[in-house]
């Protein structure tokens, strides 16, 4: 029986080939850890969205030119982390009964990613 591990090391694969992505180099540790963030800094369902998103951001990057692949996808994923994390403290702080500040559109942080 194939570990955890092993199970996602294959599946990544299986999808970058059916996507023709074979030379994109994944961490999926990195992927997983930005998950865990979104998922308990924000809600659960989070973690799925916030790495939607921060591959778009990654792709969208690559397609412009603006970074190679691993560049892009690390300054994404500390994007993802920081807005999280953002998020979380906004919502800790706002008062009991109040909007939340971070709810109505926490801004990613200032400076290039992966600064």
């Amino acid at each position: 029986m194939k570990s955890q591990d092993e199970t996602l090391e294959e599946w990544c694969r299986l999808l970058l080939r059916a996507f023709e992505l074979e030379d994109v180099d994944v961490d999926i540790n990195e992927v997983l850890s930005v998950a865990g963030v979104a998922a308990h800094s924000v809600v659960r369902p989070a973690a799925p969205l916030t790495t939607f998103i921060a591959g778009l951001a990654t792709g969208l990057k690559c397609a412009a030119g603006q970074a190679p692949d691993g560049h892009a996808m690390q300054g994404a994923m500390d994007v993802a982390r920081a807005v999280a994390k953002a998020y979380a403290a906004d919502e800790a702080q706002a008062a009991p009964g109040t909007p939340a500040a971070g709810t109505a559109g926490t801004s990613a942080p200032t400076g290039t990613p992966g600064e």
